[in-house]
């Protein structure tokens, strides 16, 4: 699968492995589910409640500048979430992931830069554990199901890939059609019942974590770091580094890297620009509920599409162009034609936009996941860090540069970036595709 050598290291134990062969298929996909529905109920708040902040707390730019810090410590840690996962086991390390998450919707209870601006410090760093834990636990049992039902690798990396993004693309459905149900538009503009709707998000993050709680270990082998071993915490810390940036020094990574970006300024967009510059003030902060229902919808279904027709890298190039392609047709539009307008229209444009934005972004999602799993199936962990690394950063930039440029100029950004990130991916698919259908060679 075009990976030329690995290092052997006695002293580590793989982060992902195989589940034991007395387990059945039955109970893998068991697992798929309930991981699927815990991220459900967690980020259907956190979702929710990030598509209001640069609205809600507007005052100062709290809002954007909290997230901005967040998605940049949320980089830094990435760089040892690795190592915390593997302490932890990555079972462990999700149900920890949540506790962030649930103090950041208690902050916004009273959201003053005492309170959210070391929250959201601490939510970077879980984080960066809950994503690669959650990568790395999903990566195992596929490929145990595929080994134990004797299916292609990559069509049930792809098939869980796929159901897990699906219903984490809801979250964005779920979340924003409560906010509409609660919030109130006031008489000057100003929303109400902000206070119900985050007790209501705690709530649902309590069930989310409780939920995960009754995921399976998949090897007891993960869940303790070698006991027998003498290497020091700093030796096991300076290794993890190696970890992330061995998997620069590849060429398959550094050409993912752009179209990785990519995922991250796109993400960042719709909650920062989209919701601020294109729906706000037509449809206000209750309507970006119902925008964003749009928008989670079309993520849900393109994710659980692209999910079950992903096979291998060809069918992945395919997908990521056709994604790509609804994406740059958003952004000429905003950047050539698009002026707000009044009436039906005026609601429809936005709406419609919300399902393209949706649509590239299920196919990313999805893609970006089994890619990585398919390409660095010895090196999970250090590729999955990478994704998060590379996403948070690029979500921070837009989140710090959003209050200072136009729409216009965050859609040339966004117009330059995805076409150096298809290049480079297509770069990619010429180099390796070959030795991707074939035995594991050398490139």
């Amino acid at each position: 699968m075009a990976i030329a050598s690995m290092d052997t290291r006695d002293e580590e134990t793989p982060l992902v492995v195989d589940i034991s062969e007395s387990e059945t298929p039955k109970n893998r996909t068991r697992d798929v589910h309930v991981l699927s529905c815990a991220f459900l109920l967690v980020f259907l708040a956190y979702g929710a409640a990030q598509n209001l902040e640069t609205t809600v707390n507007a005052e100062g730019n709290l809002g954007t500048v909290s997230l901005g810090i967040l998605y940049v410590s949320f980089a830094f840690f990435s760089l040892f979430a690795s190592l915390v996962v593997r302490l932890l086991g990555s079972k462990n390390a999700v149900v920890l992931g949540t506790t962030g998450y649930w103090l950041y919707i208690a902050a916004n209870l009273k959201p003053t830069w005492y309170t959210m601006v070391p929250v959201s410090v601490y939510l970077g760093f879980t984080a960066s554990i809950i994503w690669v834990g959650e990568g790395t636990y999903l990566t195992s049992i596929a490929r145990s199901h595929a080994r134990d039902t004797n299916l292609h690798e990559g069509t049930v990396i792809g098939s869980f890939n796929g159901e897990f993004w699906a219903m984490f693309a809801l979250h964005q459905f779920v979340g924003n059609l409560i906010t509409l149900a609660v919030l109130q538009v006031g008489e000057e503009g100003s929303t109400s019942n902000t206070t119900l709707l985050f007790i209501v998000f705690l709530c649902s993050m309590t069930l989310g974590t409780i939920l995960m709680c009754f995921l399976r270990k998949i090897d007891e082998k993960e869940e303790k770091v070698s006991a027998d071993s003498s290497v020091s915490f700093c030796s096991a810390v300076v290794s993890r580094l190696k970890s992330v940036i061995t998997p620069l020094l590849d060429i398959r990574m550094l050409l993912i890297v752009p179209l990785i970006a990519y995922s991250g300024l796109q993400q960042a967009f719709v909650w920062a620009d989209y919701t601020k510059d294109v729906v706000n003030p037509i449809l206000g902060e209750a309507g970006l509920g119902g925008a964003m229902a749009v928008y989670g919808a079309f993520d849900a279904i393109c994710s659980l599409a692209a999910g079950r027709l992903t096979s291998g890298l060809k069918s992945i190039t395919f997908i990521v162009c056709g994604g790509a392609f609804f994406q740059a047709l958003i952004f000429l539009w905003l950047l050539l034609k698009y002026s707000a307008t009044s009436g039906v229209l005026g609601v429809v444009y936005p709406l419609l936009m919300a399902a393209l934005l949706g649509i590239g972004d299920g196919v990313l999602n999805t893609q970006l996941s089994a890619l990585l799993a398919l390409l660095f199936k010895h090196d999970t962990e250090g590729a999955f860090a990478q994704l998060k690394l590379w996403q948070s950063s690029a979500i921070a930039v837009v989140f710090f540069l959003s209050p200072a440029v136009t729409l216009q100029t965050m859609v040339v950004i966004m117009l330059v970036a995805i076409c150096v990130s298809l290049v480079s991916f297509l770069f990619l698919t010429l180099k390796v595709e070959k030795a991707f259908s074939q035995p594991p060679q050398t490139l």
